[in-house]
């Protein structure tokens, strides 16, 4: 066998090329040829381009997939199947990735233009959710060398063109055309096996098929579909990950269209609406028994002017919405129930193009989590909103971000008061009617000070004592308490620590009245928010509360208790120097 001789790269020549060793050989020689002959160039050189488009970059393989789902969309689908069909072993799987639509379908000529770069009949418009004639192309380039298009508009017609990334770059021409499609009256079995056969994920009791046999007369007269097979650039290894992630992602992203009768599968697994704003009366979460109350509350709902360009006089609105979760009720909730941090979602022509928290608009603490705001925008203002060509996420403009902030910025800043409020009170609750474990240590220990808190009493002293204490007892009394109850724990200790929520106190104050130090902490600050609420929520994982639900005693449990007792040591310490008055701030 003889090796061919190899071009030696001199750079002192520009016309001897310094190529990596998988670069498309008849790229190399149509460059080769041009450079040397000066003949006529391309404005683009297909058997780079098409290589270089496989990595024009999507988040992850859902988001490449939902590129053809938008297309399906477009095209007036009301069925879209997604396939993964996996094969081999662990670690040599071979995936095979396959979307089916019964939209319109395509005729051969539009089937050719489809299958052009840049190619598109509804190119500029902004009315759809595509615009610019490339997403199917890069989308299933991404995932695959190989993009397999099957159309029809009518039953037995079936159009069939491929675009092959390994046969173009072997392609020595410098135009390189777009083939005529192949008419088909059947689909190849490997295909006919999407439709017909359980994919290996989910269990076979979860899917939906297509059909059971002959499944093309359950196919509908018209539809596309895009076949992808021996991916090579998939996000996750195996089927059930790849399943799972699209099915959590387009549940939301197409909550609007499968709100509104769009049936969506993956590997036949039906598709639910999923709402981050929990507004949406037909959304999975309405079937959740663990949600005492299902729905959100709008708590504002305001459509905004904003110019297409940052100097120019051309406007469109947009409508923003504030949802108040029902913290209330949901709070005791656990987390995996509530996990969901698209806090903020944004969608363009009822599609969702963002999801996620943005701190410049809501917050960067945690009562972030109890609302959601939506905002919708037509594709006029993409330019504005930064929307890419790929849909992936925005990169909203400085005056649109001031904008909206200045919009709907006011309720949101009185709605985060209005739940750190609340969660300041959650979080300083007490038992009723008995000391906390830190007020009870305090007072056990406050008989071996050098200086009691309260010294001995005469029985006429007491008498006159206990009538101050039921007064007191009334301002201190906690939720569930009778006034009786407050009074007893006031009386049996010496320490007691209160809560109040107010912007504009310090974190804590002190008083001494009638021979009880309070202490009173103050949740509106943000020393209890940063320090204290984190250190109480440790106090309150499950190692540190015993089989009735309550906070342990013993042991390394509480945090909060070594807290307490710092808090309650300096009040102490502040009221004895500054005298013993009955009224000490």
């Amino acid at each position: 066998m003889t090796i061919p001789e190899q071009e030696v790269y001199d750079p002192t020549d520009a016309t001897t090329l310094d190529w990596g060793e998988d670069a498309p050989r008849g790229g190399k020689a149509v460059m080769n040829r041009i450079l040397k002959d000066t003949g006529t160039v391309p404005l683009f050189f297909g058997q780079t381009l098409i290589q270089s488009l496989r990595d024009v970059g999507y988040n992850h393989t859902t988001s490449a997939l939902c590129e053809h789902v938008d297309n399906a969309i477009q095209a007036g689908a009301t069925e879209i199947r997604v396939f993964f069909r996996q094969s081999g072993k662990p670690g040599k799987y071979d995936t095979d990735v396959a979307v089916y639509d019964n939209g319109r379908g395509m005729s051969p000529a539009v089937l050719k233009v489809a299958t052009s770069f840049g190619g598109s009949t509804t190119f500029g418009n902004r009315n759809g959710i595509g615009r610019f004639g490339m997403g199917m192309k890069t989308a299933a380039l991404s995932m695959s060398p190989i993009m397999d298009l099957y159309s029809w508009q009518e039953p037995g017609a079936i159009y069939n063109l491929t675009l092959d990334v390994d046969a173009i770059g072997k392609d020595r021409r410098n135009l390189i055309d777009i083939p005529e499609p192949t008419l088909l009256v059947t689909f190849r079995e490997e295909l006919s096996e999407l439709f017909t056969k359980a994919m290996s994920y989910p269990a076979r009791n979860e899917q939906e098929l297509l059909a059971q046999s002959a499944f093309e007369e359950r196919l509908s007269t018209s539809g596309t579909i895009v076949y992808m097979p021996q991916c090579d650039r998939l996000t996750y290894a195996k089927a059930r990950t790849l399943v799972d992630h699209a099915v959590s992602e387009m549940a939301r992203v197409y909550r609007r269209a499968l709100g509104q009768g769009l049936t969506l599968f993956v590997n036949n697994r039906r598709v639910e609406p999923v709402d981050p704003t929990y507004s949406m009366s037909n959304a999975r979460h309405m079937r959740l028994q663990e949600l005492p109350v299902k729905l959100s509350r709008l708590i504002a709902s305001k459509s905004i002017a904003i110019r297409l360009r940052e100097n120019g006089e051309e406007t469109a609105p947009i409508t923003i919405k504030l949802f108040r979760l029902p913290v209330e009720e949901w709070s005791p909730l656990p987390r995996k129930i509530l996990k969901n941090d698209h806090i903020v979602s944004i969608l363009r022509n009822d599609r969702e193009v963002s999801a996620g928290p943005m701190p410049w608009l809501t917050t960067r603490h945690s009562v972030a989590h109890w609302y959601r705001v939506q905002i919708d925008f037509s594709g006029v203002l993409d330019e504005a909103f930064g929307v890419a060509a790929n849909k992936q996420g925005v990169r909203l403009k400085g005056y649109v971000e001031d904008a909206i902030k200045e919009a709907i910025g006011g309720e949101i800043a009185t709605l985060n008061d209005e739940i750190k409020r609340f969660q300041g009170q959650q979080a300083s609750s007490r038992e009723a009617a008995k000391p906390s474990p830190s007020e009870m240590r305090a007072a056990d220990a406050d008989p071996f000070q050098q200086n009691p808190v309260a010294p001995p009493l005469t029985a006429e002293e007491e008498g006159q004592l206990e009538e101050n204490l039921r007064g007191l007892a009334v301002t201190l009394r906690r939720d569930g308490e009778t006034d009786e109850q407050a009074f007893e724990r006031v009386k049996s200790s010496k320490y007691v620590i209160d809560f109040k929520h107010d912007e504009y106190w310090p974190f804590y104050d002190v008083k001494h009245r009638f021979d009880r130090i309070i202490l009173t902490i103050n949740t509106a600050h943000p020393f209890f928010s940063a320090l204290y609420e984190p250190v109480l929520k440790m106090s309150l994982l499950p190692e540190n509360v015993d089989e009735t639900g309550n906070t342990r005693v013993d042991g390394t449990q509480r945090p909060t208790l070594a807290l307490d007792l710092l808090l309650l040591s300096l009040a102490r310490t502040q009221t004895r120097l500054a005298g013993t008055s009955e009224d000490v701030g």
